[in-house]
């Protein structure tokens, strides 16, 4: 195997969450000498880490930065980390995690997938619809593969899939060969200042595909795809069911086990792109068929002592949580219950109204408080879970919304209330998902990283 990196140290800051771990994969298959820090000592990717032998440190210690290295940060790392002065101190070089994906995206052909919703989950349908075409791409994906069991890997085929972060607007380091466009909205408020700003910004990406753009089938998002390069649109039409959901895309049958209308747009994203990589379409779609999701997207957890079923989403964005209550509707239950942690302080404040009227989608909702990931809550005086509450009961038409700020209020609750037939909604880009867990009986082990590991929101 080629190890062009052979003879570089890399030392991850933040070593712990899906993208900075998936990248310390990566960079120890090519060759670096690898280290890394995180805030949180628990998360699930360090045991592929440890497997390599590389021991993430727990805590940001000027020690941990070996002699000679160069240091990896994420825009959630903050210039006054010990690490990061330290290293300012040595004159190391410092890289953004970008910049490191970027180097990653020149050494193979690469698909690049971005959009405000569903990027985690088509560059995992791509991922599995080449693999089950013996294509074995190497891979970057912001949640675990479940058919693989890992966030990334870099495989022995031609070809290289990458999740493309917007939130930062660092998905502009990248080379794709291909880059796909799920959808666009305005979702991280201190990056852009408008949906002008989101355009404009997935124009300039789409701009950088060498070969195509894979775009899904609107005129405001072909609007933004460049000349000189196909531009390929995609869009399903699907019959939904408990069972998932079954559409035709260019005359070949995709039948999906994961529920909604949205995760059929994935799918037919993932095979539009997979076709463009060399992929037979009916053998990508045939992939497809035992597909079971990504990390934190629709996983079922398993079920409480009353027979609830219990189901966690990574949604934050009042779409994504509307759409995956349209998908657990699918499945027929006796009610559909969600829980929701708001994400960011920011995001709270602007969409508190539109939380609540997705939200009212379900029979029952419960509100926590929010998670503030890398904001400060003195700098949002009265900004709470609350608002999206009594968003959530102004839109509800009489069902009942309930403001449990604490975990434990919620769980007690919940166990109180729900029966056999239901189905519980966990949902929210924080640590809601230990509640779910919680809920299960037994209780589910984790399975993705710790909420509390640095990553942009």
């Amino acid at each position: 195997m080629n190890r062009p990196w052979t003879g570089r140290r890399l030392h991850f800051v933040g070593i712990g969450g899906a993208g900075m771990s998936g990248l310390a994969l990566v960079a120890h298959a090519l060759g670096a000498s690898v280290t890394g820090s995180d805030r949180a000592a628990g998360s699930p990717y360090a045991g592929p880490l440890r497997a390599l032998g590389i021991a993430p440190a727990a805590g940001h210690d000027a020690a941990n930065v070996p002699d000679g290295a160069e240091l990896v940060v994420s825009s959630a790392i903050p210039p006054e980390n010990p690490e990061r002065a330290v290293a300012r101190e040595r004159g190391l070089r410092e890289l953004h995690r970008a910049d490191l994906l970027g180097e990653v995206t020149r050494l193979r052909p690469t698909i690049a997938v971005t959009g405000t919703h569903g990027k985690t989950t088509s560059s995992s349908m791509l991922v599995h619809a080449l693999r089950g075409c013996g294509m074995d791409p190497g891979y970057l994906v912001g949640g675990a593969v479940r058919s693989t069991g890992a966030n990334a890997g870099w495989g022995a085929g031609e070809w290289l899939v990458v999740e493309a972060d917007e939130s930062d607007r660092s998905l502009l380091k990248l080379a794709p060969a291909i880059a796909v466009l799920t959808n666009a909205e305005l979702d991280h408020h201190t990056t852009y200042a408008s949906q002008r700003d989101v355009d404009e910004t997935f124009r300039a990406f789409l701009a950088l595909a060498e070969r195509a753009a894979v775009v899904w089938d609107r005129p405001g998002l072909l609007a933004l795809a460049p000349g000189g390069i196909p531009v390929v649109p995609f869009d399903a039409t699907p019959e939904l069911s408990a069972g998932g959901s079954r559409f035709a895309l260019d005359g070949v049958e995709v039948a999906l086990t994961v529920p909604g209308t949205h995760n059929a747009r994935n799918a037919a994203a993932a095979l539009t792109a997979a076709r463009l990589a060399g992929a037979d379409l009916a053998q990508a779609a045939a992939a497809l068929r035992d597909f079971q999701g990504a990390g934190r997207r629709f996983e079922r957890l398993g079920t409480t002592s009353a027979g609830a079923l219990v189901v966690d989403d990574y949604a934050h964005h009042p779409t994504e949580v509307a759409a995956t209550l349209e998908a657990a509707r699918t499945l027929g239950a006796r009610r559909v219950v969600a829980v929701f942690q708001p994400h960011l302080f920011s995001r709270t404040a602007r969409q508190a109204a539109e939380f609540g009227a997705a939200l009212a989608g379900a029979d029952e909702v419960v509100v926590l408080d929010v998670y503030p990931a890398r904001e400060r809550p003195e700098d949002f005086p009265g900004v709470t879970g609350l608002l999206v509450a009594e968003a959530a009961a102004d839109a509800a038409d009489g069902r009942e919304v309930a403001w449990m700020p604490g975990f434990d209020q919620a769980e007690a609750l919940l166990r109180g209330r729900l029966r056999e037939g239901d189905l519980v909604l966990t949902l929210g880009a924080g640590d809601v998902d230990a509640l779910g867990r919680a809920l299960v009986d037994p209780p589910a082990p984790a399975g993705r990283p710790d909420a509390r590991s640095e990553r942009p929101g």
